[in-house]
């Protein structure tokens, strides 16, 4: 095989041809004007010929060459793209794409330190060596380049530039401190797409540039940001190769990439290269990290400031001549050494992965006998995986369009049939889905436009160039405009914008208190309290609040005018303890001393002050002392009686304090010790004096119920900052009962005028009535001082079964299965006492009701000498219960469960039940003799034939205390008689 290096000029040759064609370094770091310097000498030459690194940056000079020569003198020549004018002059081409068998006066090749890239360098290599122009060669890049450079092209010139600004370390800053004019670089679409998401939370917007994205879409991005529509940029380091912005910082979001191997950090140069995007031409520039970047040691950022950087050791090189005589002799040729000091074999790139993916394929493997085929097969070998898939996914693809090109059919000169191309086009010719998808679609029509500027391998390959131009433009303007809603908020960044040049801003709050700037919304007024869009946040909130404040002055004046003068019926209370007007809060109520008057404070913004915020204070606080009395009339009128004196006025204190309703055990000493005048002056204030509760009825009503909660949440020990956050939904209007909520604070049912029974919780009057139901039962003795279970008192408070018995032990009663004689007669429901008849009925069983529950104490009273009902029943002599076992199969008995009070124990013990008394001895059963059957009746021995020890009972030694119960029950029953008679 021949010398690899025979092309080269050397020896006398290359020093005749020195003064023509000599070759020219121009390095140094960024922001030095080398890319400038080489675009203005190519234009001075009647022809050249420009390499570049990113098909990006190649567009952005061929726009620029455009311009000045027109666009018939241009040439654009990347692997995707093709504009050839045929009478072109200029070339702007990607290094790959350069056409060097075409002979231009100028020839330039920038980024050429890149010759030591491990993916790439090797092209950029072969362009140091081989690529010339007649007249002039102008290599440019990184002082990096200089050893090796001077090596390999000893009669190399070398030009050296300074930056022309200064470039200096400002450390860690977080993202939401940046500076205006600020790129921020990141090294993965996620990590690109995270920070440009948090800066338009904060900042308003940020334009995105990848180098995965097209030209098209990357210079409406760039666009946006050099417009001044948004002043943050989030890139890859794809703006370290030459791309120009009016950048003042960069900041490193990160320090490590992944190179396609491995993770590792950046280089001191490749940092360098990023960083020094910061500053153009003569406007100084600054670096620093952000997030979770590392800092930098010192040494690094000294090196940075002062560009100075190792040298690179080796550039990578490939073999420029092929030997296409077989696929071994192929393979040979691509791995020869170099075989010269500061160059080393590339390594295997994916077309060579592809090569040897390919000819594993027996189909391959068969159209591979002549020279033609394998170096056909190599140009298909050379098309860029820029979908990034698999391997074996990218091979297959390959292979597919080697064996349309080699159809036997053609002898090998055959075409990518159009159906097949239209299909693949097809599926990627739509503009729906996210950024993601259009982004990969984007990747995946790359590959057709680079095999549509294949012009051989094509029937028309104008038509698919201009086709496949079409779908990328299309899927361009839809993923910059996805780019643009995601990641820009246009109305923030307008107004940051204009507020920054000091313009006045039109501002207008229309009807529905939507704040409108320039005409963008921008929040709600809602009552006092501005609302500003939810979403603006951080900075983008506040030029929000300082473009609306111009509004909101008169306008907030103008509604505390109007509140002042608003009607009560305007101004509600929510169950929240929030004051409305106009449908929005205007005030929180807070706890206070007085339970009927809590504290109002305002719901408002700074915007409201001075005489306006005061007038509004005092017009709430007054509606909220009309809308008490109103809501809770019979209460206030309670809490200010002057009618109501002694023991009563403590009664009727603790009544307020508990809004209107009181367990009757909690104060049965005093209800006890209160004489009837006493009640009476109560009475006369609508309390009701129940068996169970003292209440006020009127209170039991939706809107005092409602009210008396709020008052109750607001003012409850140890309640939380939100005194509603924690309680139970209350009972439905209407409801006589509910389930209890086991996890409802204490007092909660109590305030809403409900009563916790049990599992269930019964409104206050409907268990009252229950009670009216059950007592005179129990006065009748039918069931033995004990009573059953009716509909009538299921019905009152809406449930049955269990949960009704629930409820009664919930009451004190306890339930026993007995052999009763049912009533001859049905049992019929009390008529209840009538308005207008004297209150001595509803007084006297008021005073007796609580000898059937069982609430008051008997000890040492005058009641203990009368025995109660339920106690009558449990002292009966032993006659009535050995006549009761004689009778016990006799017609007419039948079981039943019978419900009675507890006993309490004197001294407070726990209450007594039947069940827990002790059993009398059956002298039938143990043998014992027994006493004659008295011939009268239970009744009769119990008149006339009582047991020894009640014949010696202790005579009475004072009269019935005239207050109690029972007193009263003998005064109504002489009056009843008396009426009868």
């Amino acid at each position: 095989m021949s010398n690899p290096f025979s092309q080269y000029p050397s020896g006398q040759t290359r020093d005749r041809l020195a003064e023509r064609r000599r070759i020219t370094a121009v390095l140094g770091p960024t922001n030095t004007g080398k890319t400038h310097l080489a675009v203005e000498r190519m234009m001075g030459h009647e022809t050249g010929m420009i390499g570049l690194p990113l098909r990006l940056l190649a567009r952005e000079v061929y726009d620029r060459v455009v311009k000045a020569k027109g666009s018939r003198n241009v040439a654009l020549i990347t692997g995707e793209e093709k504009i050839l004018p045929a009478s072109a002059r200029y070339f702007i081409c990607t290094v790959e794409a350069m056409p060097l068998d075409r002979e231009v006066d100028f020839l330039a090749v920038d980024e050429i330190q890149l010759s030591a890239d491990r993916e790439r360098g090797h092209t950029f290599t072969d362009r140091l060596l081989r690529a010339r122009g007649h007249a002039e060669t102008m290599m440019l890049g990184s002082e990096t380049a200089r050893g090796l450079i001077q090596k390999l092209l000893p009669e190399t010139h070398f030009i050296n530039r300074p930056r022309f600004s200064e470039l200096s370390w400002t450390g860690s800053k977080k993202i939401t401190r940046l500076p205006r004019r600020s790129a921020i670089v990141a090294f993965s679409a996620d990590q690109v797409y995270a920070i440009a998401e948090l800066i338009r939370r904060q900042r308003g917007g940020a334009a995105v540039v990848m180098g995965a994205l097209s030209p098209r879409t990357r210079n409406a991005q760039v666009a946006l940001y050099q417009s001044g529509e948004v002043d943050f940029l989030v890139a890859t380091d794809a703006i370290g190769m030459g791309l120009n912005m009016d950048v003042d910082h960069v900041a490193f979001a990160s320090t490590q990439k992944f190179d396609g191997r491995q993770h590792r950090p950046l280089q001191v140069s490749e940092l360098a290269q990023i960083a020094g995007r910061a500053g153009r031409y003569m406007n100084n520039g600054t670096f620093g990290v952000t997030g979770d970047a590392a800092v930098p040691s010192e040494e690094m950022i000294s090196r940075i400031e002062s560009h100075q950087f190792e040298p690179e050791r080796v550039f990578q090189w490939r073999n420029p001549h092929l030997d296409f005589s077989s696929v071994s002799a192929l393979m040979r040729s691509l791995e020869i050494p170099p075989g010269r000091p500061g160059l080393a074999r590339a390594q295997v790139g994916d077309d060579l992965e592809a090569l040897s993916r390919m000819v594993r394929d027996p189909d391959v493997s068969a159209c591979l006998r002549s020279p033609y085929a394998i170096q056909r097969l190599w140009e298909v070998a050379q098309v860029p995986d820029f979908r990034k898939t698999l391997a074996s996914e990218h091979a297959g693809l390959l292979t597919r369009i080697f064996l349309f090109l080699m159809d036997p059919s053609t002898e090998g000169r055959g075409h990518i049939p159009e159906d097949w191309l239209e299909r693949q086009m097809g599926r990627l010719d739509r503009t729906d889905g996210d950024i993601d998808i259009l982004a990969a679609r984007l990747a995946h029509i790359r590959t057709w436009t680079y095999v549509a500027n294949r012009a051989d391998w094509l029937h028309n390959p104008a038509h698919w160039q201009e086709h496949t131009r079409a779908i990328e433009d299309r899927l361009s303007d839809a993923l910059h405009e996805r780019l643009t809603q995601r990641f820009i908020d246009r109305r923030t960044s307008l107004l940051m914008k204009r507020l920054r040049q000091n313009e006045d801003l039109m501002t207008a709050v229309n009807g529905d208190g939507e704040i409108l700037v320039e005409g963008e919304f921008v929040g709600r007024l809602e009552g006092f309290m501005f609302v500003p869009d939810p979403r603006a946040e951080g900075e983008q909130g506040r030029v929000l609040r300082n473009a609306a404040s111009q509004a909101l002055a008169g306008e907030i004046a103008s509604r505390a005018q109007r509140l002042t003068t608003a009607p009560d019926a305007d101004i509600s209370l929510s169950e929240h303890g929030r004051i409305l007007w106009a449908g929005h809060p205007v005030a929180e109520l807070k706890g206070s001393d007085n339970v009927l008057l809590p504290k109002v404070e305002l719901v408002a913004g700074e915007e409201l002050n001075g005489i306006a915020r005061e007038s509004v204070q005092t017009r709430l606080e007054a509606w909220l002392r009309v809308h008490v009395a109103q809501v809770l009339a019979p209460l206030v009128a309670l809490r200010d009686a002057t009618d109501i004196e002694g023991l009563a006025r403590g009664i009727a204190f603790r009544l307020v304090e508990n809004l209107g309703s009181l367990k009757r055990e909690s104060i049965a000493e005093d209800v006890r010790a209160l004489d009837q005048a006493a009640r009476g002056q109560l009475r006369k204030h609508g309390v009701r004096f129940g068996a169970y509760s003292i209440f006020m009825p009127a209170l039991l009503k939706p809107a005092p119920a409602r009210l008396c909660l709020t008052l109750w949440a607001l003012n409850r020990a140890g309640a939380e900052e939100d005194a509603f956050s924690k309680l139970p939904a209350p009972p439905t209007p209407g409801l006589t009962s509910v389930p209890a909520d086991p996890a409802a604070p204490s007092g909660f049912y109590e305030t809403v005028g409900f009563r916790v029974c049990g599992t269930r919780a019964v409104r206050i009057d409907m268990l009252e009535r229950v009670a009216d139901l059950i007592r005179p039962i129990i006065a009748a003795r039918t069931y033995n001082g004990g009573f059953i279970v009716t509909p009538d008192m299921m019905s009152l408070v809406g449930c049955s079964g269990e949960e009704f018995a629930s409820l009664l032990r919930g009451l004190g009663y306890r339930s026993q299965v007995e052999r009763v004689t049912p009533p001859k007669t049905e049992e019929t429901k009390p008529e209840e006492a009538k308005p207008e008849e004297s209150s001595a009925t509803e007084e006297t069983f008021e005073m007796a009701e609580t000898a059937f529950t069982g609430q008051e104490e008997t000890e040492n009273s005058a009641e203990a000498e009368t025995p109660a009902p339920a106690e009558e029943a449990a002292v009966l002599d032993g006659a009535q219960t050995n006549e009761a076992s004689e009778n016990e199969e006799s017609s007419g008995q039948v079981e039943m469960e019978i419900w009675r009070p507890q006993r309490r124990r004197h001294g407070g013990g726990k209450p007594e039940t039947n069940r827990n008394r002790k059993p009398r001895r059956d002298k039938r059963k143990t043998g014992e003799e027994q006493e004659p059957r008295s011939s009268k009746s239970p009744r009769q021995s119990e008149r006339g034939h009582r047991p020894q020890q009640k014949q010696d009972r202790k005579p009475r030694e004072r009269e019935p205390d005239p207050d109690s119960p029972f007193a009263a029950l003998a005064v109504l029953k002489n009056r009843v008689n008396g009426n009868g008679s």
